[in-house]
């Protein structure tokens, strides 16, 4: 089967797309027995287009002049944001065109209408690209784990924040200097707010919690911290007690519910995630039949990502016929439980006057709200008055530890609000 190609953005993914296609075409039909073929480019940037081989290739300045070639099978939509992305997607899908994505953010807000579109028009809407680029999660989702109730699933999402987190794990770096020399390295964007701030991590959550639970997900019922106030003090704490910091996603069902958060977690040193370092990402999977399976692989990048796109193209390519693969299956509708239900146990840092009975007035506010204590550390900062109280508390709830701290904040011996973290 012949499947002819049209690539909207030549960017960095879709400039890798682009090489792709042109390079190994010939390895496409090898191992997929298909005929994959760059058909139409199109680009506002013309100048983006002067390094790649586009011999016998449609160029257009306009996206709708290649939404309009009737010889385009496929449609990629690599322009990332909102609109008009949006709109070329659903022009696309109106016009009984396949499309794939690597549009995480426009999934994630209007996930459930571009469904839809497809559904209407019998057409394939795929996007392995947009959740951990070369990682097939997407894929295993839907069917190497299809016979199986997922029961959790653990992701490290963000490469931005990973290499910052490593990098303050391993050589004791503070988060603006790490952040610094990952945008040195191109690991992160100018200005690098969604990565930072959780929300990048967020949007890939949404849509691996609606895969996971065949239900619609409101991007605002999402938990989302991102790690800005995660210092060098709390990894090194972190540490002693045996633990590594990540920003995880974090999927559960709990009492016919779904946790559905974004976090910095401390993740026990035995567990398999804190071997995932720098800019790689890894997606945890706790299931009934298969177990705990682990994926791994580079969660960006110009080739990772152009090769989970043309995945997707391939198997639309491999089509025989039959009913489409929706995006989504909303066949449940499950609540997003609130966080301040959240069980678990949780790290505490206070930063206080270095003045006797402190510590007994922190423990006194913690046992009037019922969070019990399981370890502790108290140290003085070399050169300041200031000490620091750091604990783990036992299992508890996280409306109590958040009642918790307020009242201890108000405090005249705290000098800065506590910080708590999520434990694993």
């Amino acid at each position: 089967m012949a499947c002819r190609v049209g690539v909207i953005g030549a960017g960095t993914v879709g400039g890798g797309v682009i090489e792709l296609l042109s390079s190994n075409a010939d390895v496409i039909a090898d191992k997929a027995g298909v005929q994959v073929s760059l058909h139409h480019v199109a680009e506002l940037r013309q100048e983006l287009l002067k390094d790649l081989d586009l011999d016998g290739v449609k160029v257009s300045a306009d996206a709708n002049a290649l939404l309009a070639d009737p010889e385009v099978d496929v449609v990629c939509e690599l322009i990332g944001g909102v609109e008009p992305a949006k709109a070329f997607i659903l022009k696309a899908l109106n016009a009984h065109k396949h499309v794939v994505t690597a549009n995480k953010m426009l999934l994630a807000k209007h996930g459930a209408e571009l469904n839809e579109a497809a559904a209407k028009n019998g057409v394939e809407l795929r996007f392995e690209a947009a959740v951990a680029g070369t990682i097939p999660i997407i894929k295993t989702l839907r069917e190497s784990l299809a016979s199986n109730h997922i029961h959790a699933v653990y992701g490290i999402l963000n490469g931005t924040c990973n290499y910052i987190l490593t990098q303050m794990t391993r050589k004791g770096l503070e988060f603006d200097v790490a952040l610094k020399q990952a945008q040195e390295k191109g690991f992160a964007e100018t200005p690098p707010d969604l990565d930072i701030e959780g929300w990048d991590t967020a949007h890939k959550c949404q849509i691996l919690t609606s895969l996971c639970h065949s239900t619609r997900v409101d991007l605002g019922d999402i938990y989302v911290e991102g790690i800005t106030r995660v210092s060098r003090l709390d990894v090194k704490y972190a540490q002693e007690m045996e633990y590594q910091i990540k920003l995880l996603a974090i999927i559960r069902k709990v009492d016919g519910e779904i946790e559905a958060r974004v976090h910095p977690t401390l993740v026990p040193e035995a567990h398999l995630l804190t071997s995932v370092r720098n800019e790689f990402n890894a997606i945890y999977v706790e299931s009934d039949m298969a177990g705990s399976t682990l994926y791994y692989g580079r969660g960006a990048g110009k080739y990772p990502t152009a090769s989970a796109v043309v995945s997707d193209i391939v198997d639309i390519a491999q089509r025989t016929g039959g009913p489409v693969t929706l995006p989504f299956r909303y066949t449940h509708n499950v609540a997003v439980r609130d966080i301040g239900l959240l069980e678990g146990r949780y790290y505490l840092r206070f930063t206080t006057e270095d003045h006797p009975g402190v510590l007994g007035r922190i423990c006194t506010i913690l046992g009037k709200h019922g969070v019990s204590i399981a370890s502790l550390i108290q140290k003085e900062e070399d050169e300041t008055t200031d000490a620091h109280v750091v604990l783990m508390t036992h299992e508890t709830v996280e409306s109590s530890v958040m009642a918790a701290k307020s009242e201890i904040d108000a405090l005249d011996c705290i000098i800065e609000p506590t910080h708590v973290l999520r434990v694993l």
